[in-house]
């Protein structure tokens, strides 16, 4: 059974830089055996792909500029099979662009300039909740009167709320978003919000008590890349091993994450199970160059899933 997943986030073009490694400051480095691309990004639209390829029926909410990059990604959003009614163009800002700098062995740097994103604002936000969601799922990409106001909606109308957590800014105001079902941040974000490095799993449940304390999350769910995810619901925890696979760009990958994980859990309820569900989604993510051009298919996922149990039994 679909569920409709109202994405409040950002929309970027993404300059995608594969270098050897990325140059120490003051260095020119020509990169002959390198390239350069533009693809599709922005953690809401990669989130919104993530969640209409794995089955959702999702609504994205974002601003992009009256340029060829907001036509391109809008048009894209439509063939993916998102609800784009919501989809603002700004007569006065260029669409968001990312730059990313992926290196050989699969990490990642990233310049955002938001653009028409920092212009998203609360009016832009009341009238998306007429598409009546099962739940909404932010980012942190966007303007923070954008956020607490779909949060003040979404709890006037008893919808849960998804939180992904970046980028993360050491001054934002948690406490503003109100009890909110699942609160996901990677391990750097994991640092800025609370000063504590995740780096192992004493450290893991001190950071998540403190972040549950600040958002009064039902869960704190921690992205640790290849050391996997950890999960805290108030008086458990558990750590899920991530999978094995070689990385080869990690763009997206954690947005990809938390995007199966809400997608699943909006139709199961089952929180394991969705982060299992997320870590074989990110696994698929990691092995492909790209943001959105790396993300999954539902039939892909499954098949891989149904692939590794078969090799686990055999």
């Amino acid at each position: 059974m679909k569920k409709r997943i109202l994405v409040v986030s950002s929309a970027n073009m993404d300059m995608v830089q594969r270098v050897r490694r990325v140059p120490s400051s003051g260095e020119t480095v020509l990169e002959t055996g390198g390239s350069y691309s533009y693809v599709p990004g922005g953690k809401g639209a990669n989130s919104a792909i993530a969640m209409a390829r794995l089955g959702a029926d999702c609504v994205f909410v974002c601003k992009v500029g009256d340029d060829q990059n907001g036509r391109a990604l809008t048009s894209l959003y439509r063939s993916e099979g998102i609800d784009t009614r919501y989809v603002v163009t700004d007569p006065e800002k260029p669409t968001g662009l990312a730059s990313i700098l992926v290196e050989d062995s699969g990490a990642n740097r990233i310049i955002v300039f938001p653009g028409a994103n920092g212009a998203l604002g609360a009016g832009d936000v009341e009238e998306c909740f007429n598409c009546y969601p099962d739940a909404v799922y932010l980012q942190f990409e966007i303007p923070d009167e954008a956020i607490i106001e779909a949060c003040r909606i979404a709890h006037k109308r008893e919808i849960p709320i998804f939180i992904d957590a970046a980028p993360a800014r050491a001054d934002f105001p948690l406490d503003k978003l109100g009890p909110v079902e699942m609160f996901s941040l990677n391990e750097t974000e994991c640092r800025v919000f609370t000063g504590i490095d995740p780096d192992g799993e004493e450290n893991c449940l001190r950071a998540s008590i403190k972040l549950r304390g600040a958002t009064r999350a039902k869960y704190v769910v921690l992205k640790l890349g290849a050391r996997g995810a950890f999960l805290f619901d108030g008086e458990e925890y558990f750590s899920y091993p991530a999978e094995r696979v070689k990385a080869v760009d990690t763009t997206a990958a954690g947005d990809v994450f938390t995007a199966a994980l809400t997608t699943y859990y909006a139709v199961h309820g089952n929180i394991g199970a969705a982060i299992r569900f997320g870590n074989a989604a990110a696994g698929i993510s990691v092995s492909r160059p790209g943001a959105s051009t790396s993300i999954p298919t539902l039939k892909e996922l499954t098949e891989y899933r149904k692939e590794k149990e078969e090799a686990e039994k055999g």
